[in-house]
């Protein structure tokens, strides 16, 4: 099954509403039918030389389905029918024109149900989309697909949605009423009808030729569309960058190298696009002229009536016309179906965790957290981050690691919550290995502080309460206090309650590594890891948040990236790596007795606190 019509078949799970808006896509399509067909007794009444009354009519269309009619039409209901020419003329017309209002009604039923229908599947699909995106892992993001997929979630769902509501509300309702309508041209004259079908072969492949044609560009222009949007939110991103830099000529062109991508991948659906239209007319006009030539010399010679001969072409030109759309509509599914399967292939990536019940919780740290044989490398690089390391620390104990940029420090640690996957060796927690536990178990029990923290639209107290949903207002403060983030909170307008802007790009460096600080403390967590999140803080400040930190260390293990070096020295183990591998592990004093790698630090990286 192809994506798109695997995304189509979502629409079944309404069966309900997919029902009802097919059933009056029917009652319409009928009703034109039946309408059809009500014109040929009005004509023959009007321009046939031998005019039937009512009556008549009636008794042989009762005569023509006896099924519902074994015995005919009652006497005295014939003799009620006006005879009168005119009489029956407007009668019949009158009646089209009822059929004409449910019609209509039918018609517009089955447009709102089906844009109802695809609407809230539509929904359903982006939603199930972002719950793909968020559980994705963290090697997406950073290996510059996060953009691409984000343009799958919001473009590619509006595009699909397009398909969708032309598959449904078009497609449905054009088809049934050009098979009313061609069927209506067969029952008054199937000879002549038939001449139509001949060319239905040629139509179909040269929608084909050009629906390929339209699917391969407009895959192309998705993905040109995607980079612009990792263009421009790059640049938001580093808004500051670019502008010190005076970088805004640079990103103007870049932005313009993939726009013009863009520009070409759109413009070759162009031909196809134009060309469909004009070439079916055309089409369709040689073929009406066959069958007026035709039907003009079967007039002349007697052979068919005049009145067949309007009503069938009229409803061969009718179908056309209903037909006719079918080709936008058909590359409106075309360019659904490159938008079906670039979400197809985010909803069937791999995942963080498969969503395993029968995985157990893992209980809250206590005892001690070990890295056996733990080897590590980011893809698509061959050289490790992580080389064979083994280490064991136990609860309560706050560890630093230092060692040169670049030594694997931010990695080794961002193995432990599983934001990636060991290649070899074992992470245990208690001696339960991290990957045969529940993953939200997991990093329930931790808190984490990077260097750069970020912060989410919304509130001061919502930044600090993410991840802690259930916190009261007094446990927000109270965090807050702990990570000395108070004494600038109060000085703001609205305290907590002031909101943070874009990535909380109106607080410094240091204010949002203090909220970054109190929203790992509110969780209570079993597991504090601390990358650098002091960096940005005045040494005062960062004497106090280690003050309160050690403060906790006793009833919960502490993993800290550090640079300066009183942070380093307040550690009771200090773990020194260089090139991916544990070079030593000890005290300060320790380490600086037997481990040149650490002398050379002290003196040169690990700076004393003010500096």
């Amino acid at each position: 099954m192809s994506p798109f019509w695997h995304f189509a078949s979502r629409l079944l799970t309404r069966r309900a509403l997919a029902g009802t808006a097919l059933a009056m896509a029917l009652l319409s399509a009928v009703n034109l039918g039946v309408g059809l067909l009500g014109l040929v007794p009005v004509l023959g009444n009007i321009l046939g030389s031998d005019p039937k009354t009512l009556a008549q009519l009636a008794a042989d269309a009762a005569a023509k389905v006896p099924v519902l009619f074994p015995r005919g039409l009652p006497g005295p209901l014939l003799d009620q029918l006006p005879t009168d020419r005119f009489k029956t003329v407007l009668i019949m017309v009158l009646g089209l024109g009822a059929l004409t209002v449910v019609g209509a009604l039918a018609n517009f039923m089955h447009v709102y149900c089906s844009l109802t229908l695809t609407t809230r599947t539509i929904a359903d699909i982006r939603r199930a989309a972002f719950i793909r995106l968020v559980h994705l892992p963290l090697g997406v993001a950073v290996s510059g697909k996060g953009a691409d997929f984000t343009s799958r979630v919001l473009h590619d769902t509006t595009v699909l949605s397009r398909g969708l509501q032309a598959l449904t509300s078009k497609a449905v309702g054009q088809a049934t009423r050009g098979v009313a309508a061609l069927s209506t041209a067969f029952i008054v004259n199937w000879r002549l009808s038939l001449i139509t079908l001949l060319v239905a072969p040629l139509l179909a492949l040269i929608i084909r030729k050009l629906g390929k044609r339209i699917r391969r560009a407009s895959r192309g222009a998705m993905k040109s569309q995607a980079k612009l949007l990792e263009d421009a939110g790059e640049v938001l991103r580093g808004f500051r960058v670019v502008k010190v830099f005076t970088g805004e000529r640079a990103e103007v062109g870049r932005f313009s190298a993939h726009n013009r991508q863009v520009l070409g991948e759109t413009l070759r659906m162009r031909t196809a696009q134009a060309i469909a239209s004009p070439l079916l007319e055309t089409i369709t006009i040689f073929v009406l002229g066959g069958l007026a030539l035709i039907a003009a010399k079967a007039i002349i010679e007697n052979e068919l009536p005049a009145t067949e001969f309007l009503v069938a072409l009229g409803s061969l030109a009718l179908a056309g016309a209903s037909l006719k759309p079918l080709t936008t509509v058909l590359q409106d599914m075309q360019v659904a179906e490159a938008a079906a399967t670039r979400l197809r292939e985010l909803l069937t990536a791999r995942v963080e965790e498969p969503r395993d019940r029968r995985l157990p919780r893992l209980p809250r740290h206590a005892r001690s957290v070990e890295f056996q044989s733990v080897t590590f490398a980011y893809a698509p690089q061959d050289q490790p981050a992580i080389l064979d390391i083994s280490l064991t620390i136990p609860f309560g104990q706050t560890v630093a690691f230092v060692g040169p940029n670049g030594c694997g420090k931010t990695t080794l640690l961002s193995l432990l919550p599983l934001l990636y996957t060991p290649a070899s060796g074992r992470i245990l927690i208690d001696g339960a290995d991290i990957t045969t536990v529940r993953l939200r178990s997991l990093r329930r029990q931790m808190g984490v502080v990077t260097q750069e923290p970020f912060l989410f639209r919304g509130t001061i107290a919502s930044n600090i309460a993410y991840g802690s949903p259930d916190a009261t207002p007094q446990q927000i403060e109270q965090a807050a206090r702990r990570a000395h983030a108070l004494d600038f909170i109060d000085r703001l307008p609205k305290g907590l309650l002031t909101d943070v802007g874009d990535a909380g790009l109106t607080l410094s460096g240091g204010q949002r590594q203090r909220i970054a600080i109190a929203r790992a403390l509110l969780r209570d967590p079993a597991i504090l890891i601390m990358d650098e999140a002091t960096s940005m803080i005045d040494s005062e400040s960062e004497a106090q948040i280690a003050t309160a930190v050690q403060e906790m260390s006793g009833s919960r293990t502490v993993l800290i990236v550090a640079h300066r070096l009183t942070t380093v020295m307040s550690a009771q183990r200090i773990v020194v790596m260089d090139r991916g591998r544990v070079v030593d592990v000890g005290a300060h004093a320790q380490l600086l007795d037997r481990c040149p790698l650490y002398r050379d630090l002290t003196r040169r990286q690990l700076a004393p606190a003010g500096v």
